[in-house]
């Protein structure tokens, strides 16, 4: 690991869309950790964020953000004009470890800073393998055993399984490193959060967080509302699939029960949550699912779709901290919805229950994780569940 004397050390996060997601959060969080002086005022790192395309204004706050264009190129010349950006903005700054996130911020960004000359580059896996095409895994995979990765982060012990199949000059590089999370503080109550999202004051509130897309099948959950005539759903997210789901809510007559509150921070996030009464994830794929792991922290009852991921991550010493339920089956879906509803101790018990994930999902640990990897430290990793073992790994190529 190359060290300047007197000068920190430049770090780069790599997201594909700049938009307020799941990932794009986690890389904001360790880049406001890491960024931070130490106890004696010294700065260890510098931190950048560079996006490959700006999809909407949720991240221009970052520090130090760049985007190598404004907008997702398409066609071969635009293609062409967006590398020759992108290997110019990676020269320009010579970072001296790079952290691409998401599938597609892998496998062109971590290819181009090894070309400019970056010493070392932590891949992260926070893409589903369902969200993924068999093009661009079989791409994945060959940037991993040509040595492009020297580090490559899951997030679960879910997504760990989901890699064992490849060679072991792949798997060889892959750490386990959970996400850690900010807890979401409100200084709202429940009113003043239902009033400044524009929610029932009174009416029973279920609510998700979820960026707009097929894969986060949120009309699962609209579909629930015929079923809980006196229920409303607030969204708070973004994306390409709303008009979508605002054609659902009409067709199920549903419409002036579903709210959609828009894209926000990690502020409004806290807020949002204050004025739920229970959360909904009927997401069909994740690699670790934040926004329920954050909703259940903040004391919320959920109702997830029945993935092995969140079982394993909205679990506090063997007992879970949500009702796991078949999404697609609207008639279960609902059911498990209206028990919370109809068992309010019940529920309080699994919010108590959700509120410890805080110490299992530690954010300190997160960025201690990462800053061992980051200076070429070793650092353990967790195996498979069944295993119920961990060891130390080199952290280097």
């Amino acid at each position: 690991m190359p060290q300047h004397a007197g000068k920190p050390l430049r770090i780069l996060f790599v997201q594909t869309q700049a938009e307020m997601a799941g990932a794009q959060e986690i890389s904001r969080l360790l880049g406001q950790e890491l960024s931070a002086p130490d106890s004696d005022g010294a700065t260890q790192f510098e931190v950048h964020h560079l996006f490959l395309y700006r999809k909407t204004a949720g991240c221009d706050h970052f520090p130090n953000v760049h985007f190598v264009a404004r907008e997702r190129p398409s066609g071969a010349l635009g293609m062409a004009r967006f590398v020759g950006r992108l290997f110019s903005m990676m020269r320009r700054l010579r970072p001296d470890v790079v952290l691409p996130f998401q599938h597609y911020g892998n496998i062109v960004a971590a290819p181009v800073a090894r070309l400019t000359g970056a010493p070392r580059i932590i891949a992260n896996h926070v893409s589903a393998p369902a969200t993924i095409s068999r093009p661009v895994r079989m791409v994945d995979r060959i940037v991993g055993l040509t040595g492009f990765y020297d580090v490559i982060t899951v997030n679960s012990q879910a997504t760990w399984r989901d890699y064992q199949s490849y060679p072991a000059r792949y798997t060889k590089r892959i750490v386990h490193v959970p996400h850690g999370f900010a807890q979401r503080i409100s200084a709202l109550d429940k009113a003043a959060s239902r009033a400044k999202f524009g929610l029932p004051a009174t009416a029973p509130v279920i609510g998700t967080v979820a960026r707009l897309h097929p894969l986060k099948r949120i009309d699962l959950a609209i579909a629930t509302l015929p079923l809980l005539p006196q229920v409303h759903l607030a969204i708070a997210g973004q994306g390409p699939d709303a008009e979508r789901l605002r054609a659902c809510a009409l067709e199920h007559g549903v419409a002036e029960r579903v709210h959609f509150v828009g894209e926000m921070d990690g502020s409004g996030v806290a807020d949002f949550l204050v004025g739920l009464d229970q959360f909904v994830f009927p997401s069909e794929a994740e690699t670790f699912g934040l926004a329920a792991v954050e909703a259940a922290q903040a004391g919320l009852p959920v109702v997830a779709h029945d993935l092995p991921v969140l079982r394993e991550v909205l679990d506090v010493d063997g007992q879970p901290c949500a009702r796991f339920v078949d999404a697609a089956d609207t008639g279960a879906f609902a059911a498990a919805i209206q028990q919370n509803f109809d068992n309010p101790s019940q529920a309080a018990c699994m919010g108590a229950l959700g509120r410890r994930l805080s110490d299992r999902y530690s954010l300190a640990a997160m960025v201690d994780a990462y800053r061992d990897l980051i200076l070429g430290r070793p650092v353990l990793k967790n195996q498979s569940a069944d295993m119920h073992r961990t060891h130390l790994v080199s952290s280097g190529p």
